[in-house]
């Protein structure tokens, strides 16, 4: 590995060593604000080296990882969340018992494999970062060891995350034997004449089924609505956000490479999914009174509509789903902010009734929470709005009208469930309810930035699209590898390889 392998490696580095950094502090000393302010060090930090390392893009380390702008964007999106939940996670630990410190290692450890996600080319790499998120995950989910439901979720995570890793073992071993490689690249080439290739589709198919998993999208959502319910608030506002955007992002870089949208099977399948996740993930959240279920069901439906956009494929498919991505993180995080900084020690606020007047007791905190819900629902003067613009566009331009249709049937009945909460929000404040927590001035500061953000270019989206369309949009870049003699053109995330002599090969 060379220097200027390491410098680009930087993000990655940084983040490593963050939670080695926060692990030996607690060796020494014990102490919770030490611990959460290394971290958030750390993260930006590791957030700046994401624009220092930009000249050295686009390049190939090793053949596991490509860093180029496409990475690079996704990094600073998971990062940028990342710290968001850090410093939520400061409050709303400091009213627990026991130990808080190592929820900051497992925290970093989980950004880390978020972040090798990815920059994954191979698949190797991309189950790698799986597992480094995943077993982290399985220990934040239950960190709250007294509270019955948190482990109950944390048992229920581990068993299903060991079953999606053991289907893409199964997919990886079925794509090695037919291909005798993993590379994304050359997955994407064979995938073309898949009909003379036995083990390609079903090892394919098998990897969806893996990843599907890690999605929530249906029909593996089943874990979603009591993960999020059992898990505390900041961690469930990682699961729904950080680690679903890296592995989304891994979607988009394994399926938009030249050859893949000839696999018209493959992307029926994603169809399916897409269709039945807005109608599962709507219809039953209808049924919920628990405020953390209904995000969790409204999360599957959110996948589903980007999903229309993913199976439109083409350039305006990917900035659609891309920007619904940021849409969809700043959103989320801002709802289960508010759900954060309103718990208490002894459980989360997540009963419908714990939010009955709140905007008589705490205007800023309902008026923040309003805005998230407005997002969500898709209504104007949000991102949340821009967001369903954007992939009914990206559907339309690919004339796929049955799911634009559906995608607009389903959203209109998403908004009975986010008018229940802002009812409940608005209406008259009832006898006997718990007491809430001050806001710490910290996670109150960043909620109302959240906000800002999620108007701000709800209004005035011109400055988030240039950014997607110049760093997350695949686009071809030529990156010499002098240990191979190679110059390879890579569109997007994959590419072909040229000799060098410039004779293409195919």
């Amino acid at each position: 590995m060379t220097r200027a392998d390491c410098i680009t490696l930087l993000p990655l580095i940084l983040i490593a060593g963050t939670s080695m950094l926060v692990m030996l502090a607690i060796a020494f000393t014990r102490n919770h604000t030490l611990a959460a302010r290394l971290t958030v060090a750390g993260l930006l930090a590791a957030f700046m080296s994401v624009l220092a390392v930009t000249p050295y893009v686009p390049r190939h380390v090793t053949a596991l990882l490509i860093m180029d702008r496409y990475a690079l964007f996704y990094m600073g999106v998971i990062i940028a969340s990342a710290v968001t939940v850090a410093v939520l996670s400061y409050s709303y630990f400091e009213q627990q018992e026991g130990h808080c410190e190592e929820l900051y290692v497992l925290l970093s450890i989980a950004t880390l494999g978020c972040l090798v996600l990815v920059a994954s080319s191979h698949l190797m790499s991309s189950f790698l970062g799986l597992e480094i998120l995943s077993v982290s995950l399985y220990a934040m989910i239950a960190y709250l060891k007294e509270r019955k439901q948190s482990l109950e979720a944390g048992i229920k995570y581990l068993v299903l995350g060991a079953a999606s890793s053991a289907f893409l073992l199964f997919g990886m071993a079925l794509i090695y034997a037919e291909l005798g490689t993993m590379e994304f690249s050359q997955v994407a080439a064979a995938s073309a004449v898949q009909s003379r290739l036995a083990l390609l589709l079903p090892g394919i198919v098998l990897i969806i089924t893996g990843i599907g998993f890690k999605l929530a999208v249906v029909p593996f959502h089943l874990w979603t609505p009591d993960v999020y319910e059992g898990a505390p608030a900041p961690v469930t506002a990682f699961i729904a956000t950080v680690s679903k955007t890296a592995i989304f992002a891994l979607l988009l870089r394994v399926l938009h490479q030249p050859g893949v949208h000839q696999s018209r099977t493959l992307f029926a399948v994603f169809a399916i999914i897409a269709v039945a996740s807005m109608l599962a993930g709507n219809l039953l959240a209808l049924l919920q009174t628990n405020v953390k279920r209904i995000l969790a069901y409204s999360s599957i439906a959110h996948f589903g509509y980007m999903l229309v956009a993913f199976v439109a494929g083409g350039t305006m498919a990917v900035e659609a789903v891309t920007f619904y991505l940021v849409a969809y993180t700043v959103t989320t995080l801002g709802a289960f902010g508010v759900v954060t900084v309103l718990s208490g020690s002894s459980r989360d606020a997540d009963r419908l009734d714990d939010y009955q007047g709140l905007f008589w007791r705490r205007p800023l905190m309902a008026g923040i929470f309003t805005v998230m819900l407005l997002s969500l629902a898709g209504i104007p003067a949000t991102m949340g709005f821009l967001a369903k613009f954007y992939v009914l566009a990206a559907g339309a331009s690919a004339t796929q009208w049955s799911l634009i249709l559906i995608l607009v049937t389903t959203s209109t009945i998403g908004l009975y469930y986010y008018l229940r909460i802002l009812v409940a929000l608005y209406s008259t404040s009832s006898e006997g309810e718990p007491s809430v927590q001050p806001v710490a001035r910290v996670s109150g500061f960043v909620l109302a930035v959240l906000t800002a953000f999620l108007l701000w270019f709800g209004l005035y989206p011109a400055p988030l699209l240039d950014m997607i369309q110049r760093h997350a949009v695949p686009s071809v870049a030529e990156i010499l590898t002098p240990e191979s003699g190679k110059l390879s053109l890579h569109i997007g995330s994959g590419g072909v390889s040229l000799p060098a002599s410039g004779e293409a090969r195919r």
